[in-house]
């Protein structure tokens, strides 16, 4: 199973002075951290919450010029056994790259198979999922 992998960070960003220049280094800081090893990477702004009245907030949290900065960053792990197998791969991969940076999974999602779905569909049931390599040493 394919499933695609949000991960929340907290960036830290020093010497800013909006919520927009603190989002931009903090996306162009995470981008090459990520880089090369992991461009296929996607970096979003995170949606902040008020906890109270439930208003959307700006990513950024700016004080005394130093800001953190919510980002999504979103993966897709191929061939995992479960939601948390894949959740461990996403956090240990992006983790590696951004060292001392919270990071927190905020969504799994499940792609479809379609490719197994129309092998299946094709396949002959008394066909066996052995390799070619193998076949021998089954018929000794």
């Amino acid at each position: 199973m394919d499933c695609r992998v949000v991960v929340e960070a907290a960036v830290p960003v020093y010497d800013v002075g909006t919520a927009d220049e603190a989002v931009r280094i903090a996306i162009s800081k995470t981008g090459e951290m990520l880089n090369p090893d992991l461009n296929y990477v996607e970096i979003n702004m995170g949606e902040r919450v008020c906890p109270h009245c439930h208003e959307s907030l700006d990513p950024a949290f700016i004080a005394a010029d130093e800001s953190l900065v919510a980002l999504e960053l979103e993966m897709t792990v191929f061939n995992v056994e479960r939601d948390e197998h894949a959740s461990r791969i996403a956090r240990k991969e992006i983790g590696q790259r951004l060292t001392n940076i919270p990071l927190e999974v905020v969504e799994i999602e499940q792609l479809p198979d379609d490719e197994e779905d129309a092998d299946s569909e094709n396949a002959d049931p008394s066909e066996g999922d052995v390799l070619p390599e193998f076949e021998e040493l089954i018929d000794e």
